[in-house]
């Protein structure tokens, strides 16, 4: 575990690109396995939990190349002929793998897939993936009823509606997977929209797609083919360079090929409320399936500001960036509060309380809330500095480490090497920014 300094920064200049994106990555990577031609994957992700997708993959049979320029082929093991490993699959930290990839085992009839991770991803929950695939006809035997290690029993899925209880893309995702496999056609009602990469991908891969408002079906279908699929550059990967652009004094910086997704640029969208200058064409709402995923530069200068409050259907627009919500809140005038966040309790880490006590340690004036925070500004004044421990979770080290660049007396993150778990990449770029 490794402990890195960050001390206050002059302003920061220059362009940088966005790594690619973490969530596309596991979803390419999964997809093209399920399809039955070779599918090719530029710009994958190389960090830590996408390459435990790639092993998860080979497990199951499905041959991997690696190449150096940044692309991926994947040789699919087929949408129902995934084969039963010889030993447990390792997820790594991986919680979008874990849960997204059981949707897939589930519709492998007769055959049986043990999951098991790291310390942290045994305290991660999987009961709601395990409860629809079970209507669906799939068994799941996971620890104390719903804690990994799990193994999923494949059956011969039959379609369901499925109403969410609460907004997860990584569920919906799930049913989603299991639903091309199932008999019929599989319909799921979220309480509010989440991510659409999942979406987007299949009807690419010539699944029968169809989404009315908050609504999302798809039809069981013989067989997928991408051909190839190109990842964008991840949005909750650029938004801690944004922020860093924001809150550092006299900063400019402009982020290249950013994934503009509507449904991942809620942060981007608070930022602007909050009075940040961010300049990019951003993707509008729409009511149908999308094939691409849209992509913009982000051109990033700071402005006096102001706080905001954050509402519950906000939140899964900007799930993995409400962390630098509240560090934002910190430099900004008046109360910023983020309600309806329950979910970030069920991260790497409970995500709520290592913010409130990392940014407090700091300096900051915040409070927990049940289902979110509040944090009581100080203007430009900002924080003091201090340490603060990552816990294993890397955008936690990551705010840390913005933090110290914009503090008065530079932050010491204790646990900074999380940062590789989707970022591989963060210290270097912020050094070619000047920090």
């Amino acid at each position: 575990m490794s402990t890195v300094f960050f001390a206050p920064s002059g302003r920061l200049r220059g362009t940088v690109a966005a790594p690619p994106d973490k969530s596309i990555s596991h979803r390419a990577a999964l997809i093209g396995a399920m399809c039955s031609e070779p599918v090719r994957i530029d710009n994958y992700l190389r960090a830590a939990d996408t390459l435990s997708t790639l092993g998860a993959l080979r497990a199951v049979g499905a041959l991997v190349e690696e190449h150096a320029d940044g692309h991926v082929v994947i040789r699919p093991a087929g949408l129902r002929e995934a084969r039963e490993p010889e030993d447990t699959i390792d997820v790594g930290n991986a919680g979008t793998l874990m849960r997204l990839l059981p949707g897939w085992l589930a519709a492998q009839d007769g055959r049986t897939f043990g999951l098991d991770g790291d310390s942290s991803i045994r305290r991660r929950p999987v009961d709601r993936v395990a409860v629809p695939l079970e209507l669906m006809g799939a068994r799941i035997d996971a620890t104390d009823g719903r804690f990994p290690p799990f193994t999923v029993h494949g059956a011969r899925l039959r379609a369901i509606t499925y109403e969410m209880p609460v907004a997860s893309a990584q569920v919906k995702s799930c049913v989603l997977l299991a639903g091309v496999g199932a008999d019929g056609t599989t319909t799921v009602v979220e309480p509010v929209a989440s991510r659409d990469h999942t979406e987007r991908m299949l009807t690419r891969a010539g699944a029968a797609v169809v989404r009315g408002g908050l609504t999302v079906s798809v039809t069981c279908t013989d067989e997928l083919d991408a051909e190839s699929l190109r990842v964008p550059g991840d949005p909750s990967s650029a938004a801690f360079l944004v922020a860093a652009g924001v809150l550092v004094k006299r900063s400019r910086l402009v982020v290249r090929d950013v994934g503009v997704n509507w449904t991942r640029a809620g942060f981007f969208r608070i930022l602007e409320r909050m009075g940040a200058i961010v300049v990019g064409d951003l993707e509008e709402p729409s009511a149908s399936v999308a094939v691409d995923e849209p992509v913009s530069d982000l051109d990033v200068t700071a402005g006096p500001l102001v706080g905001t409050v954050v509402e519950p259907e906000e939140v899964p627009l900007a799930i993995d960036e409400l962390s630098l919500v509240a560090l934002l809140g910190c430099y900004a005038e008046g109360e910023t509060v983020v309600r309806g966040a329950d979910e970030l309790r069920l991260k790497e880490s409970d995500r709520i309380a290592g913010v409130v006590e990392g940014l407090r340690g700091l300096g900051a004036t915040i409070e927990a809330t049940p289902d979110g925070f509040a944090v009581t500004g100080a203007g430009a004044r900002g924080l003091r500095g201090g340490t603060i421990d990552a816990h294993g979770d890397h955008r936690m080290a990551m705010l840390g480490a913005v933090a110290g660049l914009a503090s008065r007396e530079g932050v010491e993150v204790v646990g900074m090497d999380a940062a590789a778990v989707s970022y591989p990449g963060f210290e270097a770029d912020l050094a070619a920014l000047g920090a």
